[in-house]
């Protein structure tokens, strides 16, 4: 890691930053697939099952974060991203529309709580995360979320190719999709805040880049192993025999 550099400016720090929008889940074979309407149902189901893990460990990662956090303020902005999730008396969250996306593509609400679709690597991906936001600063788990720059992206690929490509989803399932369209950009920027504020020397500066590859590659080794199980049809232990 490079010590003797000066730092980048705040203009070029933040510009490296959105550069590591190459790696992400977009660009994943799988995701090309899926926003092509070349899924298959069972595809289709798997990943929102899979996904559905992730959604719960969201809040968890941000209380993990809030837990580290010593500033008020910062608490009392980032509380908001659990409650976007976990929603409050007589308004639903996230959790609530992504449980509603999985009725939509035909899966029983008991089903994505037990988790009985999850594969190992998915789980495993997602677990790291969460001890990762235990364990850092908070400044440098917070920043970790920055994938979120490139999420209205996503979001509004869903929103614009899905009802045209599988017309057998239920259009009451993209509530999540559409919900996040604003919560995200809202995020981005308190999150880019605090990163570009927290990380001034070249050294940490090259870290964070580090820190937001390794999320990138979080959400990158959740679509490899779904590719594994529903694109190759070789999910874990496929060859074992019973």
């Amino acid at each position: 890691m490079t010590t003797d550099q000066q730092p980048w400016t705040i203009k070029e720090f933040e510009a490296k930053l959105r550069a590591k929008e190459k790696y992400y889940h977009i660009h994943h074979e799988f995701h090309i697939l899926m926003n092509s309407g070349k899924l298959d149902k069972p595809a289709i189901q798997g990943w929102v099952a899979n996904r559905f893990y992730y959604q719960t460990a969201i809040p968890i990662k941000d209380a993990a974060i809030m837990s580290n956090c010593r500033d008020r303020n910062v608490r009392r902005h980032w509380v908001q991203r659990i409650i976007d999730h976990d929603g409050v008396e007589g308004e639903d969250g996230g959790i609530e529309a992504w449980l509603q996306l999985g009725e939509a593509v035909g899966l029983k609400r008991e089903e994505l709580h037990s988790n009985q679709h999850l594969l190992p690597g998915v789980k495993f991906a997602i677990d790291a995360y969460i001890n990762f936001a235990r364990q850092q600063p908070w400044e440098v788990a917070a920043s970790s979320s920055l994938t979120e720059l490139f999420a209205p992206k996503i979001h509004q690929k869903r929103l614009d190719t899905w009802p045209e490509h599988y017309p057998w989803i239920d259009t009451k399932g993209y509530n999540y999709f559409r919900k996040r369209l604003s919560e995200a950009r809202r995020d981005v920027q308190h999150g880019l805040d605090i990163t570009l504020d927290y990380y001034q020397t070249r050294e940490q500066q090259e870290f964070m880049l580090e820190v937001l590859q390794f999320k990138l590659d979080i959400l990158w080794t959740m679509l490899d192993c779904m590719w594994m199980a529903y694109i190759e049809k070789k999910p874990p232990y496929h060859n074992v025999n019973n």
